[in-house]
């Protein structure tokens, strides 16, 4: 699920781009592109250099939807299921606007181009569904990869000067233009089910609390 929603985001995100690009911006539909951009590097076939990396740095559990019900209704049996509530999972995003092998300052200010038509893109669209992404393939029904239920919520996360220096730090690479969003909420659920005991007998025992009576401590 976590690779599907990524991509479902790649894809809306390539479309927009290349309608909005500069003049003269030789971005291809397969530059959007997913990638461990700690690989830059390495990247000796230029295979991450001059694109737009999307790389999955963190992932949080989102605790505010962490109880739910385990029992559920079949509704094709009526009787009742014991499922696992779902893990929604909050993924955190690095957009990074590479750059090519001996970058000019054109190269740099294309860059940041790039990197501008990515918060355009999720300014202008706050929440992603299947409904509001009629373009998506993931919307074609052969698809059972989503259901109605899909629904993320990108969010620019702002890291201070340290985390930055620990980001880039970690990633073992020089920093290039970049930018960073918190997706919510990725909905992850086992499909693996089992019948719950029904209850066929409901028992009543009664027991005396308290201090036993007075007739009782004479006797």
């Amino acid at each position: 699920m976590i690779s599907q929603a990524v991509t479902f985001l790649k894809e809306e995100l390539s479309r927009y781009i290349l309608v909005n690009q500069a003049e003269g911006d030789s971005l291809n539909l397969g530059d959007v592109m997913l990638g461990n951009i700690s690989a830059l590097e390495n990247d000796q076939e230029g295979k991450l250099k001059n694109k737009l990396v999307i790389s999955l740095v963190n992932l949080e559990e989102e605790s505010t939807l962490k109880n739910g019900k385990p029992y559920h209704k079949n509704p094709l049996t009526n009787g009742a299921e014991y499922l696992q509530p779902p893990v929604y999972l909050n993924l955190y995003l690095l957009f990074s606007a590479t750059l090519p092998d001996s970058a000019t300052n054109d190269d740099y200010d294309r860059a940041l181009h790039r990197l501008a038509l990515v918060i355009q893109f999720f300014q202008s669209k706050k929440i992603f569904t299947l409904n509001n992404s009629p373009q998506s393939p993931f919307a074609d029904p052969k698809y059972d990869l989503f259901n109605e239920e899909l629904r993320l919520l990108p969010e620019l996360y702002t890291l201070t000067f340290e985390q930055i220096n620990h980001l880039w730090g970690s990633l073992g690479g020089k920093q290039v233009p970049f930018a960073m969003y918190k997706v919510r909420l990725v909905k992850i659920q086992s499909r693996i089910t089992s019948d719950a005991p029904l209850i066929e007998e409901i028992q009543e025992k009664n027991e005396e609390l308290g201090a036993p009576r007075i007739d009782q401590l004479t006797n």
